[in-house]
């Protein structure tokens, strides 16, 4: 299993796709590491992860007409390991990979990560290179059977003790590297494959086993999604973190939709397993893809993401540039209120959900804070309720509103309040309200 002590709550960071594409450079993470320290991370915010194709000569190069290039030239050591291109990372160069630059994030007092494609390099296979460890030769692990519809780097890796020996050797070297975060794509749903859309179930199981011998603490996250339900207990054993839905963009369907996502995964959260709604779209995005803009979102919008993933409790994950972010923006992914909701020790659970709004409830079971917050799925303003009793909130409670801090007494046990369209409001009741007695009350 790879739960451990290093993920007990939801990991908080920025991750370079939702801007970048597949273009980052050293630079520019370094650029956002940098704000990252200054500005997110007393409030919890601290990985920095490296998003796809780091590897690749020219990437981005033809965004026109493909987003990943067919079979590029890709940066890789004599065992078919993927090195970063060091044209866009220099610090790499003579065999030093991602260290000078997990260095410096690390020297910051944040944590580095990286996302790789499940499989093997094709290079490597078709080149016959050696497997470090394992006696054989790439085209014999590799499976050309099994390769991604979106992605043309990678074949799957067969399940065979020389296929856990590759996996082996690139946690070894990642771990070498410094890396602390791995996010692991075209794997979490192998969508290419339908009648068979778990079709990398043994790869999950081998990058867990590779994680526990390399002698590092690292976070195991798989995507894309929408993960499987029904493999809910192999997610939960073998990773830290699972994609729920597909990409997740700035389109207020997709947020709605999330609603129905985040109700199936509810009873899923616990320390050191956490369902992933994705990243946030927030700032601006789009520049690798050549449309840089502001996020769609509007700014009632992004609140009610920001409510749901806490309340939740999926992982954060910056998709804009944080070197852009303006002064609201910071002010909504620093809201400290909010942000203590994000712990597996806050039980989410969703009381209403339909076309209109939805209502859910979250008790601290540590600290004895109750929350409830109401979100209005309309296009236009509403007045939303909800029963107080249902929220485990007692008679002349004082609620405080998080976003806000105003404070209200919900009358005759039931708590109403007008909401913006798309927007929510989300109430703390007990300790934090200033009842150090106050117990859960949420059954």
């Amino acid at each position: 299993m790879v739960k451990d002590q290093f993920a007990v709550t939801p990991p908080m960071g920025w991750n370079s796709y939702d801007y970048y594409d597949t273009t980052v450079n050293e630079e520019q993470v370094k650029a956002n590491a940098a704000y990252m320290a200054a500005h997110l991370k007393e409030y919890g915010w601290q990985y920095v992860v490296v998003d796809i194709q780091w590897y690749a000569h020219g990437a981005g190069s033809k965004r026109d007409r493909y987003q990943y290039i067919p079979f590029s030239r890709l940066e890789m050591d004599g065992y078919g390991r993927l090195l970063p291109d060091p044209e866009r990372f220099p610090s790499s160069a003579d065999g030093q990979g991602f260290a000078p630059l997990a260095d410096y994030v690390h020297s910051l007092g944040l944590k580095f990560g990286i996302h790789i494609m499940r499989g093997i390099p094709r290079k490597a296979g078709h080149d016959h290179l050696p497997v470090k460890g394992a006696g054989c030769t790439a085209d014999l692990i590799a499976d050309p059977s099994s390769i991604c519809g979106w992605n043309p780097d990678m074949y799957g890796v067969r399940k065979m003790p020389e296929g856990q020996a590759y996996y082996d050797s690139i946690l070894e070297l990642y771990a070498k590297w410094g890396v602390d975060f791995v996010k692991c794509d075209d794997i979490c749903n192998t969508n290419l494959y339908p009648h068979n859309p778990y079709s990398a179930q043994h790869e999950v199981e081998m990058l867990a086993r590779a994680i526990r011998k390399c002698g590092r603490q690292i976070v195991l996250s798989l995507s894309p999604g929408p993960a499987l339900i029904s493999k809910a207990w192999h997610y939960e054993t073998y990773a830290n973190m699972w994609r729920i839905t597909d990409d997740f963009w700035d389109d207020w369907k997709l947020l709605k939709n999330m609603f129905e996502r985040c109700e199936l995964w509810q009873n899923h959260v616990s320390e050191g397993c956490y369902p992933d709604c994705d990243m946030l779209p927030v700032g601006y995005v789009g520049k690798g893809f050549g449309r840089e803009r502001l996020t769609n979102f509007t700014r009632e919008e992004q609140r009610t993401m920001l409510t749901l993933w806490c309340l939740f409790g999926s992982p954060l994950m910056i998709g804009g540039e944080l070197t852009k972010l303006d002064q609201w923006t910071l002010s909504l992914l620093t809201n400290r209120e909010v942000l203590r909701m994000l712990t597996p020790a806050c039980r989410p659970r969703q009381l209403c959900l339909d076309d209109t709004k939805a209502v859910w409830k979250a008790c601290n079971e540590k600290e004895g804070t109750r929350y409830i917050a109401m979100f209005n799925l309309e296009e236009k303003e509403a007045c939303l309720r909800a029963a107080c009793e249902d929220a485990g909130i007692r008679q002349g409670e004082v609620l405080t509103e998080l976003w806000t801090g105003e404070t209200v007494i919900p009358a005759d046990g039931v708590l109403c309040a007008k909401v913006p369209p798309h927007g929510c409001v989300v109430y703390a009741a007990g300790r934090m309200s200033g009842d150090p007695a106050a117990g859960c009350g949420c059954a």
